[in-house]
């Protein structure tokens, strides 16, 4: 698309302080330092494993970019942290409900005889691991977690228990090769523990363990200011690659039943998930925060990405406001990849997507996932337990906007959202007006493009996951040998 140079100039300043694009791998100054602890994207979805629609899955992935090849010591989390996967089921902007993990590494130090002298291996195995015999394994890594209810002062913690009451889980080892992990999709399937979560009637299910890093996104040309060679339309192909095809994340997976998550009778629930550090007098300091996907990436202004990981969403309003409803992207979309920015201010459908969840409207009579009693609109991930999930094959990668290839599925996002949902695509169209397009916000006026297809080019819909827990497939491998 043509512009003017002094546009183009602006825009590209607007560009540079955007320091990553991929949902939030490394998305803020401070904790691209510090990848354990640094959350990638977070899941939240009705189950929809066959059996299960009375479930809701939380996914909270860490530790952004692993290598396949990330050897010697691959990828632990951080025994000074604590991860939590937060709800509120009050619209209060703070949780009341948290599922806290905490992890400790241990080392048997394996020795061998070398010469006559007993000399430690540097390696995590030296040998064949199975989910029966660690013997060869050096390198352990467990967790617990608990179910921590209310919050300050009145906060109370629980243990999380497995079956016979164990409160101490293992995660797998990582996907090192088949020479050290033979089958590694049996031998991580172990690792898939039936809990009892205090308050819930029926168990739960916990996850914690390496896998093929789910989010599909061009980062190569989202990095040359939006330089896409198909930028609007459904169409994909080889030239719109996923540049995350050969990394790796730690997942941490809860599947709780719907009933324990809810207050009374309303059915949304809002989520994020936290890592904090333990300080020395065992208070907690935040360090990452992950709802909605982007968020920190693509809304945040570069100077408040590090305030924005610390903060809760009560806080938001005050602290962020502005950039939800005057958004900079917009500006930088219709610059470098064309079409014109919506019009209206402050971006109603915005807050409605990022703070409030999107209440009743002239096309939604009832909403979608806005809390009965909302009383502190913040950043967080809505979900409306009352909408059926949407079996895996029947999905719509577009979720409740669709698109001219895949009709709306009010299941998916921005109603939670579920591994198959194109996320970048439906966020570039949502913050170009799509919502007034479709009439739930203003008119279609104030949204000139919100009807224009846009899109990075990589393709990403249900048919990429498992259809069952942990739903994130296998991890991948540097080691293609047959391990004889």
């Amino acid at each position: 698309m043509k512009r003017t140079l002094l546009a183009a100039t602006a825009l590209a300043c607007t560009v540079a302080a955007l320091p990553a694009y991929a949902s939030s791998h490394r998305e803020a100054p401070m904790i691209a330092g510090t990848p354990r602890l640094d959350a990638t994207d977070f899941y939240m979805f009705r189950s929809y494993e066959p059996g299960h629609a009375n479930m809701v899955t939380f996914i909270a992935n860490y530790v952004p970019l692993q290598d396949v090849y990330g050897g010697p010591n691959f990828f632990s989390l951080d025994n000074h942290a604590v991860y939590d996967i937060n709800i509120d089921n009050a619209g209060g902007g703070v949780p009341n409900f948290r599922f806290r993990f905490r992890f400790t590494d241990s080392a048997k130090n394996i020795a061998l005889t070398i010469g006559g002298a007993s000399v430690k291996v540097p390696f995590v195995n030296v040998g064949a691991v199975t989910a029966t015999d660690t013997s060869a394994q050096n390198a352990m890594e467990t967790y617990t977690v608990s179910l921590v209810k209310g919050f300050g002062a009145n906060e109370t913690e629980t243990a999380i228990t497995g079956a016979g009451g164990q409160t101490v889980f293992a995660r797998p080892i990582d996907n090192i090769g088949v020479r050290s992990v033979p089958n590694y999709a049996a031998y991580a399937a172990n690792f898939v523990y039936p809990v009892t979560i205090p308050g819930c009637a029926h168990p739960g299910r916990i996850f914690v363990g390496q896998r093929k890093d789910p989010f599909v996104v061009n980062l190569a040309e989202t990095f040359d200011l939006l330089n896409y060679a198909h930028p609007i339309g459904e169409q994909f192909n080889a030239e719109a690659h996923d540049d995350l095809a050969d990394k790796n994340v730690t997942s941490i997976e809860v599947e709780s039943p719907i009933g324990c998550l809810l207050r009374g009778k309303d059915p949304v629930i809002g989520g994020w998930t936290t890592a904090s550090l333990v300080g020395p007098k065992g208070g907690l300091a935040q360090v990452s925060r992950l709802g909605n996907p982007l968020v920190n990436e693509l809304v945040i202004g570069l100077a408040d990405k590090d305030k924005f990981n610390a903060s809760m969403p009560i806080n938001d309003a005050k602290n962020f406001l502005t950039y939800v409803t005057n958004p900079t992207l917009p500006a930088v979309i219709s610059g470098f990849v064309g079409g014109t920015a919506p019009t209206a201010f402050p971006r109603a459908d915005l807050v409605a997507t990022f703070l409030t969840g999107i209440g009743p409207n002239p096309v939604l009579a009832g909403g979608l996932n806005m809390p009965a009693n909302l009383t502190h609109p913040g950043e967080e991930m809505r979900l409306n337990t009352a909408i059926p999930p949407t079996p895996a094959a029947k999905q719509g990668r577009m979720g409740v906007i669709g698109s001219s290839t895949t009709a709306s599925d009010a299941a998916g996002y921005p109603n939670g959202r579920r591994p198959g949902d194109d996320v970048v695509d439906i966020s570039l169209r949502v913050v170009m007006g799509k919502l007034y397009a479709l009439g739930l916000y203003g008119s279609a006026s104030d949204a000139p493009s919100g009807s224009v297809e846009y899109t990075d080019g990589a393709f990403v819909d249900a048919s990429h996951f498992d259809t069952s827990f942990p739903y994130l497939r296998t991890p991948l491998t540097g080691s293609p040998q047959s391990g004889n």
